[in-house]
């Protein structure tokens, strides 16, 4: 768990949290407070340019009906109270005339000697103490009155920093809050993660680790259509066939041992026997016939594994040429002439055309051929027949090798094509076999992208069936 991708995440997971607090707290802070400012300086301009405007100018004018001191001060104080700051009435030289905090008679005729509107720049307005009037920093706009083409005066509006700083933090709550809920419905999400892929990926972790030692017969409990559900069973799949090969490794070891064994407990028994002198000298020439009949045995062993090794590890290479099936068959009959006469069994050849050619590796075909044709004959009894069949079918030229033996039972037919399986290894009288033949024919059929299948029943015959591409003759 110290170094796991959960923890990991989670530590990403708190640092984000973290972070964003981090970042709302400082950046956003000094954003959005700079933001009101530009807001209320903007709206308390616009206020100021209206009483200037509506009120202030009046009193500068030489009108009868111009507006008096007391009159302009009564809707300062109105407007004090509506917009939360303090207003000032100055004139030209800095004279203060009227604050809406005080009265008319407090503080007459103060003069503020270093106000300069020019000290905004090209702003309207600014930020600090006013000339060391305010204890803490104000926002202040400025407005000029102008008669007569003249500036007279100017309408000033003070707002304290600190009623921007409250709106602020009364904002920022209000983010904190949305963060926190939003935080705190992650967790929903960082809840199911855990327990939709996280414990589930656990579980195929440690399945991982029982089938590296070897349990393969242990599985993890996931369920579901999703991807972690479909990668949980594709290795209960992969554990069952992990278990499946591994028990056919053992079953083939101990069946190759057997194979092994028989013949050179054999060889070494008739050998020891000559030597010691148990059998006779003119009997040793029997006895050698039957040790070089289990070498050839032993060699035939040999090189069956050889050609299936070939297979396993996909170095063999088919060489595709375009032949004729016929052909083909009827070379490989001819090698069994001699065996056929010696137990009177006939060969029947029924093609459905003169010529068949196909797309295959020949060399390996023929093996095909001559595996099927020797298990039929081997397993045929006397003055029996043997029927080969070729025909063109959907593209396809199916071959048949038909025979009339003592057939194969119904809960063997599915094993027919492992490795040194026999139904019944006492039967016949060629004792030759090394259950390998028919597992060539299979990787060869398969290789080539083909199926072959079987046809059988007990005291009738087989029938074996394998299909290769047709090509058409030019």
């Amino acid at each position: 768990m110290k170094h796991s991708l959960y923890l990991k995440f989670l530590l990403t997971y708190v640092v984000f949290g973290l972070l964003s607090f981090l970042v709302i707290a400082t950046f956003s802070s000094q954003m959005t407070l700079n933001y009101l400012t530009e807001q209320r300086a903007d709206s308390l301009y616009r206020e100021a340019n209206y009483i200037s405007t509506n009120f202030a100018r009046s009193y500068y004018s030489d009108s009868p009906n111009a507006s008096s001191l007391e009159d302009i001060h009564t809707h300062f104080r109105a407007l004090d109270t509506y917009l939360n700051a303090s207003i000032w009435l100055l004139n030209a030289d800095g004279t203060m005339l009227i604050n809406s905090d005080e009265s008319l008679s407090e503080n007459p005729d103060t003069v503020i000697a270093e106000f300069d509107p020019t000290d905004m720049g090209s702003s309207y307005y600014m930020i600090g103490d006013f000339y060391g009037l305010f204890e803490e920093d104000t926002l202040s706009v400025v407005a000029p009155i102008t008669y007569n083409f003249r500036p007279r005066g100017y309408v000033l509006i003070h707002m304290p920093m600190s009623v921007l700083a409250r709106e602020r933090d009364g904002l920022l709550n209000v983010t904190y809050l949305t963060l926190l809920l939003i935080f705190a419905l992650s967790l929903i999400i960082l809840a199911a993660f855990t327990i939709t892929v996280y414990r589930p990926l656990k579980k195929i972790t440690e399945a991982a680790r029982q089938y590296a030692q070897g349990n393969f017969k242990y599985q993890p409990e996931i369920y579901g259509g999703d991807e972690i559900g479909q990668l949980a069973a594709t290795l209960n799949y992969m554990a069952h066939e992990l278990n499946e090969t591994d028990e056919y490794q053992k079953k083939f070891v101990a069946n190759i041992s057997h194979d092994f064994r028989s013949p050179l407990t054999s060889i070494k028994g008739y050998l020891e026997a000559m030597l010691d002198g148990t059998i006779a000298p003119e009997m040793q020439e029997k006895y050698l016939n039957i040790v070089l009949m289990e070498t050839e045995r032993l060699n035939k062993l040999t090189s069956g594994l050889l050609t299936l090794n070939s297979f396993d590890t996909k170095k063999n290479r088919l060489d595709i040429t375009e032949f004729d099936i016929n052909t083909v068959i009827k070379n490989t009959v001819s090698s069994f002439e001699g065996r056929c006469r010696e137990r009177r069994i006939s060969i029947e050849l029924l093609f459905d055309a003169r010529q068949q050619f196909v797309l295959a590796d020949m060399g390996k075909i023929q093996q095909v051929l001559y595996n099927l044709l020797d298990n039929a004959i081997k397993f045929s009894p006397a003055d029996s027949q043997i029927t080969i069949e070729t025909t063109l079918r959907h593209e396809k030229v199916f071959i048949s090798v038909k025979d009339q033996g003592i057939g194969i039972p119904r809960d063997s037919m599915k094993k027919i094509w492992e490795r040194f399986y026999k139904t019944d290894p006492s039967r016949g009288k060629d004792k030759k076999g090394t259950g390998l033949g028919l597992s060539i024919v299979k990787e060869i059929i398969t290789s080539h992208g083909e199926h072959i299948n079987a046809i059988s029943t007990e005291g009738v015959g087989t029938e074996f069936i394998f299909t290769l591409p047709h090509v058409h003759e030019e």
